[in-house]
């Protein structure tokens, strides 16, 4: 039986100066707090992972324990969002804008934190963007900036309105994460 696997993404983590870490760092400190075939992806604080020989884990206690991690071994503090392998399977079918969007580095996932953070989110959603486009599904928010994520209205105003409960990837990455988290293999390191 395979152990469970999950994301973490860390938000704002190697963007500009603030909050560097090492790839290399970050996948030894997982490892460090018990869990096995830690890989990460790109420089931008994505890791895939299992639960290894942790049984009673939870998604939420995982970010916490990494958030903590963080502060304490590399002085850096940043929001951690965990996704157990079905949950990201749900924010990949989720997505309605697959259609519309022809460039998948331009459309944006924006994780949500919790509950407060979605009803931000479904206000923005009733709102006109076009040319762009701003959607929701259970556990994240779908933002498709045809003229890239810097000129982007609605982009900018999910940022704001969400703060830190929310961290964003674009469709790329996400589809990259999933197919290494589905994977029966263990990811390479990228």
């Amino acid at each position: 039986m395979t152990s469970p696997r999950y994301i973490a993404l860390l938000r704002g983590v190697n963007v500009g100066r603030a909050k560097r870490i090492a790839m290399a760092d970050l996948r030894a400190l997982v490892e460090g707090l018990g869990y096995s075939a830690v890989r990460s992806l790109l420089n931008s604080g994505n890791l895939v992972f299992e639960a290894g020989s942790k049984t009673d884990v939870t998604a939420a206690g995982i970010a916490a324990a990494i958030e903590e991690a963080l502060v304490l071994r590399l002085g850096v503090a940043a929001r951690v969002f965990v996704l157990e392998r079905a949950e990201l399977a749900d924010v990949i079918d989720d997505n309605p804008l697959l259609e519309m969007a022809d460039d998948h580095s331009r459309l944006f996932t924006f994780l949500l934190a919790g509950a407060a953070e979605r009803e931000v989110a479904a206000c923005l959603c009733a709102q006109s963007w076009a040319p762009e486009a701003l959607a929701i599904g259970r556990r994240a928010a779908y933002v498709w900036c045809p003229e890239g994520l810097l000129d982007s209205a609605a982009a900018a105003a999910l940022g704001k309105g969400l703060g830190d409960g929310a961290t964003s990837r674009n469709w790329k990455t996400m589809t990259k994460l999933h197919g290494l988290c589905s994977d029966g293999v263990a990811p390479l390191a990228l």
